[in-house]
């Protein structure tokens, strides 16, 4: 079996405005950012606005992120988290699979 490797992946999508409201309503919870902020010792943190579709790791993107989203991986001063399946889910978003949201810290 030989591992293929993905040259080109497109990692563009847009949410419908009121799907759109539905997910940030439920990545702005209070219970959600409590949970955010466990792995950074508790620090307050706010949802930047900014999602994105995770794509195969390849040459062009080592870190498994679109290149414009890299510099909050090598940030301290942001988190990126996997959007959870049942916040996908109750927004009604089925394309794409799965989606990872950038939080700053305050």
């Amino acid at each position: 079996m030989r591992i293929r490797i993905v040259e080109n992946f497109d990692a563009d999508f847009i949410l419908d405005p009121q799907v759109k409201t539905i997910l940030f309503n439920l990545l702005t919870s209070e219970s959600f950012l409590n949970q955010v902020s466990q792995p950074v010792n508790g620090k307050a943190v706010e949802f930047t606005e900014l999602l994105f579709q995770p794509i195969p790791y390849s040459v062009q993107t080592p870190k498994g992120m679109p290149r414009e989203f890299e510099q909050y991986h090598e940030s301290e001063d942001y988190i990126i988290v996997n959007v959870p399946p049942n916040f996908m889910f109750q927004a009604k978003i089925f394309q794409p699979s799965r989606l990872c949201a950038i939080y700053r810290l305050v």
